[in-house]
């Protein structure tokens, strides 16, 4: 696709050598001779670069370039003037011209100034696809699901997103805590500011102390120059600790002291660091079951625990297996420039048969290989981890009354344990939903073993 540049100048001779010059470099050109004209064709075609005389029949170009900049601000313009002056030169900069060059003289200059013009636009490009990508990534509208538990979770993020409240993120491993904490941060004030993640459980208790806060060269063995802790490079951003719980006594006080007063103390230093930081928090343990046994701080808990979101299991999410399935089948298949468009009943059968001790990560896992294995354009029951069917026919609580998966009575099975979960164990509203008595649900529950 040709790169398109506009040519305003009201001198029709020097517009049309200008314009053939342009063309025999491979650019789409069109033409305007005064700024009217020139504004009305930025609205029909997506130019790339304008080249514009600085003094025009019905305006001057550099009060021009500030309407373009305003109107398109992709666009880049560049001014060209028979009489070059510094205070024009300047204004043309400060309203957003690319450049502010004299005619004849820097003839030779105006082909490599709109390449440069045009990688410089290329570039933006780039960088606000790239934005757009991590936008959607990282938005709420990218948590897949559609249960009424993880619409609640995300209803809540939605809500504590635009403040500065700490945020504490319950659930079991692999629930996606991390991918909620990114949303929050991307749907904050603080969006254009650093998001940084550490797991507490990865580091020891004195290598966890300097990444968190950072130490003075000559702290201890190694410390060789100042560091950096990443309380400070989220200065005015996110932090997000996952597994909090794993935080040592001694470490929960400092992060106590971030907390309130956003002021911390460096490893083999004296003096205080101040920073701005908004705090994620996440936590697969019961933190009131630590705080009972002596490993947590009940201050910290209740400074922390503002605002607590709480992430189901998959196992209490069966609706949304075939979504995410489908999701993940879409990236992998991509990655992998294989042909999968879907997944077979029988294979959709098992996957949500599996208890799913692993949650999202375990699925997300299971699918990668599966799509790697899989020879066919359909996900089929082969290409899945050979212990899955087992194990889901044992989290289905069938014992020695085992069902075909692909059965009826199979089918019939998953669908009333999705309603029960559905209503969360209410018996009375599940054979509502189900159009049935409740003696036949009863009848139905004790068949199939369903507790």
């Amino acid at each position: 696709m040709l790169n398109k540049i506009l040519v305003i100048d009201d001198e029709e001779k020097l517009r049309g050598l200008l314009a053939r010059i342009l063309k025999l470099e491979g650019f789409e050109l069109y033409q305007a001779a005064d700024c009217k004209s020139g504004l009305k064709l930025l609205d029909q075609q997506a130019i790339d670069v304008v080249l514009c005389d600085v003094k025009l029949p019905d305006g001057s170009g550099v009060d021009l370039t500030l309407k373009i900049k305003q109107a398109h601000p992709d666009v880049e313009v560049i001014l060209l003037t028979a009489y070059g002056n510094i205070p024009d030169g300047v204004q043309a900069i400060k309203n957003g011209a690319f450049d502010y060059i004299t005619k004849g003289d820097d003839n030779n200059k105006i082909i490599p100034l709109i390449h440069r013009a045009i990688e410089k636009r290329s570039l933006e490009k780039r960088v606000d696809a790239l934005e757009a990508q991590l936008e959607q990534k990282y938005s709420f509208e990218g948590i897949t699901g559609n249960s009424k538990s993880i619409a609640d979770a995300v209803s809540l993020a939605q809500k504590v997103a635009p403040t500065d409240t700490t945020v504490l993120l319950n659930g079991e491993t692999g629930t996606g805590k991390e991918v909620f904490a990114n949303a929050i941060h991307q749907n904050s004030n603080r969006k254009n500011k650093n998001f940084v993640a550490i797991n507490c459980s990865a580091f020891s208790h004195d290598l966890l102390e300097s990444e968190m806060f950072g130490h003075m060269a000559g702290a201890f063995t190694g410390a060789l120059k100042d560091k950096k802790g990443l309380f400070e490079e989220a200065d005015h951003g996110t932090i997000f600790l996952d597994e909090l719980g794993e935080l040592p006594t001694d470490l929960q006080a400092k992060l106590l002291r971030v907390l309130e007063s956003g002021e911390f103390i460096k490893v083999g230093n004296s003096k205080l660091t101040k920073v701005n930081v908004r705090v994620i928090a996440a936590t697969n343990r019961d933190l009131k079951k630590e705080i009972e046994a002596g490993r947590f701080r009940e201050d910290l808990y209740y400074r922390l625990s503002t605002f607590t979101i709480t992430l189901p299991p998959l196992r209490e999410r069966a609706k949304d297996i075939e979504p995410l399935s489908l999701y993940f089948l879409k990236i992998f298949s991509n990655k992998t420039n294989k042909k999968i468009n879907g997944i077979s009943k029988e294979a959709l059968h098992i996957l949500k048969f599996h208890n799913w001790p692993g949650n999202i990560r375990e699925l997300k896992n299971v699918l990668e290989r599966s799509v790697i294995l899989e020879s066919s354009d359909i996900l089929t029951p082969q290409s899945l981890p050979q212990d899955l069917y087992a194990n889901a026919m044992a989290s289905a609580g069938q014992g020695e009354k085992t069902l075909s998966a692909f059965s009826m009575a199979s089918a019939e099975k998953i669908h009333i344990q999705k309603v029960l979960n559905y209503t969360g164990g209410n018996k009375a509203e599940t054979a509502r939903l189900l159009s049935i008595g409740i003696a036949t649900l009863y009848r139905k529950l004790d068949e199939y073993n369903i507790h």
